[in-house]
């Protein structure tokens, strides 16, 4: 082998051994470097807490991800209770209203918050949605199964107990949580529960509904203002024109506030009137609502 041709051959050799450590050095540091980022990529998604976090959590408890989750939810719940308690007491004068109708179901709540930037957020709007559900869950457990109606009201701290999302934690600690992770002082101020029987129906409106621009349950309508409508038909053929008919009798409920549900042999008033079927009807004013009722063989018996 002549001078040339060693040289060639060792620089070759050199090259193939150079492969053959980069080759082992990946298999023996590379893979679990990649397996490393995909647990982070991982826990980073199913929490939705920042990568820093994420990435300290693992390695306090060396990638067991379980337990890693564990200690983020418990530092996020600290975090929370801490803004909590000192944003307590800044005025909420913004938030939403969930409606969420299941069946002969129906339950409102209002949800505060002090912005209406945080109040457009999807992160305070699956609150309100967790709210919803778990005012229902509540309201189901606890109603009367008589096939009566039945309507009853919950309070801030009444809600506040209330238990939800699949780890049925209590209301008060979710919304800790919404607190540290949105910055703003929130309360769930109210809720409003109704069922009707068999024969009746429910009509449900909410105005400024943000369900378009961010769907969350096909039967969860967000918006600033909402009303639900009791009424029973005379007319059984009219069973599948009463969503719309409903709907038109709550957004009445939305527009002219009224107090009573009055008679149909309530005199017709001007926007002054409070009783709802003497009201103007708010989509055609020259009529009474009761006035606008009377051909369809619907009775309202109750609002909220």
């Amino acid at each position: 082998m002549g001078w040339w041709q060693y040289q060639t051959f060792s620089f070759y050799f050199s090259f193939f051994l150079l492969q053959q450590w980069h080759l082992a050095h990946f298999l023996h540091v590379g893979v679990p470097a990649m397996a490393a980022k995909e647990v982070l990529m991982k826990l980073r998604k199913k929490t939705g807490y920042s990568f820093v976090n994420c990435k300290k959590a693992l390695e306090k408890y060396d990638d067991n991800i379980e337990e890693a989750e564990i200690w983020l939810h418990e530092q996020a719940q600290k975090e929370g209770w801490s803004k909590a308690s000192k944003l307590q007491g800044r005025k909420t004068k913004e938030g939403l209203i969930g409606l969420l109708q299941e069946g002969n179901s129906a339950v409102m709540v209002e949800v505060n918050c002090e912005t209406d930037f945080v109040a457009q957020n999807v992160k305070f709007q699956q609150l309100v949605q967790q709210v919803a559900i778990g005012t229902m869950m509540h309201h189901k457990e606890t109603m009367d199964q008589s096939n009566t109606y039945a309507k009853h009201f919950l309070n801030s701290d009444e809600l506040s107990q209330l238990r939800m999302g699949p780890e049925r934690s209590l209301l008060i600690d979710q919304l800790a949580l919404a607190i540290g992770k949105l910055g703003e002082n929130m309360v769930v101020k109210r809720a409003a529960c109704v069922s009707v029987p068999e024969n009746f129906f429910i009509g449900s409106y909410v105005h400024g509904s943000l369900s378009e621009r961010s769907p969350l349950l096909s039967n969860l309508l967000l918006g600033k203002y909402g009303a639900v409508v009791i009424c029973s038909s005379s007319e059984q053929d009219q069973k599948s024109d009463v969503t719309e008919l409903g709907w038109r009798l709550a957004q009445h409920v939305v527009g002219m506030a009224p107090l009573s549900v009055g008679s149909l042999e309530d005199e017709p008033g001007d926007e002054s009137e409070t009783k709802m079927l003497a009201q103007p009807y708010v989509m055609q004013p020259t009529i009474s609502l009761g006035q606008y009722l009377q051909p369809t063989g619907v009775s309202v018996l109750d609002f909220v």
